[in-house]
């Protein structure tokens, strides 16, 4: 698989990454960890030498099983990983009994960076994410920190995720960000109106998380099919099955482009992220190794102008309904 550079931070990885969380956390019951271990190899045995995790994954079971599966390819694989929610037993990090806690303080992201070092059984992290911006302490001594952690030696790459334009220009005068951890994709287009051109400014990759709409964008969920509790989709006003009746129109689209180029939707979807800007690496979840393998396929999908704009308008015309995340949720992100 071919590599990109995020940003112009040096830091080159696979043109497509693989995001960990399902496999332990937030859609449905944490998986088989024989499974999801395989899974990890077979993707580095296709060319994938970028994962995605954090400590809040779990909490921290993501962590470890991301740490146990790749140890093999030390050196040869780069990890993402993040801090910032309080884990204390009394928190509700996924938000969906309570308010979720977070906790930028210096202290608790050096505490953070040391468990995740042992779980993740690596001398240094990869890329250390701000996993949601913390409006009780400025992000300068968030930057800060990680700047002396880098400095020690533990980090290499500073990111943020789901940070705001002007959050993102603080942080990067006192510690240069790699990464810009973002949703973004066909029904998530927020970042194209002030984040990218800040990104392309400043050097700065884009990791778009759930590019595959959380996998609407697949064209395999039923559109009436209730999810089940364990499953983060249940509190998501996009996953109504009223919404999803009403956002049928973009998977569509894709069905429709697919078709004519001999491949899946969810092909078109990842492929048109990857057309966007050659600074942006998606990270696609998933469990299985057919869609791993199918997730693969897209980076040989060619978009050609006429796709491009062919896609853009008729999805201009399309009105996504529904809020990506309860109020509670969507108020923590773009600070």
């Amino acid at each position: 698989m071919q590599k990109r550079e995020l940003g112009k931070s040096g830091l080159q990885v696979s043109t497509l990454g693989l995001g960990c969380m399902g496999m332990s956390f937030s859609y449905g019951p944490p998986k088989n960890k024989i499974e999801m271990s395989a899974v990890l190899h077979a993707a580095v045995e296709r060319g994938i030498t970028f994962f995605d995790t954090a400590e809040v994954y779990g909490p921290f079971t993501n962590e470890e099983l991301v740490g146990e599966a790749l140890a093999p390819f030390r050196g040869k694989v780069a990890i993402a990983t993040k801090f910032g929610f309080d884990l204390s037993p009394s928190s509700d990090p996924r938000g969906m009994t309570g308010s979720p806690r977070l906790n930028s303080k210096p202290s608790h992201i050096r505490d953070a960076v040391e468990g995740s070092l042992k779980r993740l059984r690596v001398d240094v992290i990869d890329l250390l994410y701000q996993h949601r911006v913390d409006p009780d302490v400025p992000i300068e001594d968030v930057a800060g920190a990680v700047n002396g952690l880098i400095r020690e030696g533990k980090v290499r790459h500073f990111g943020l995720s789901e940070a705001g334009a002007q959050t993102i220009r603080r942080a990067h005068a006192v510690q240069p960000v790699t990464v810009l951890q973002s949703e973004y994709s066909l029904w998530t287009r927020t970042p194209e109106k002030e984040i990218i051109p800040t990104l392309e400014e400043l050097g700065i990759g884009l990791v778009p998380y759930s590019p595959l709409g959380r996998g609407f964008l697949t064209g395999k969920l039923d559109g009436t099919a209730p999810f089940d509790s364990s499953d983060f989709r249940s509190t998501l006003p996009r996953f109504t099955p009223e919404a999803r009746k009403a956002n049928q129109g973009l998977v569509d689209l894709l069905g429709k482009v697919a078709e004519r180029k001999k491949a899946t939707p969810a092909q078109i979807a990842l492929a048109w992220l990857l057309a966007q800007k050659p600074w942006i690496v998606p990270i696609p979840g998933t469990t299985k190794l057919h869609r791993l393998e199918e997730n693969i396929g897209a980076v040989s999908i060619e978009l050609t102008p006429d796709d491009l704009s062919e896609i853009n308008r008729a999805a201009s015309e399309i009105k996504v309904e529904g809020a990506r995340y309860p109020e509670k949720l969507e108020k923590m992100t773009g600070l």
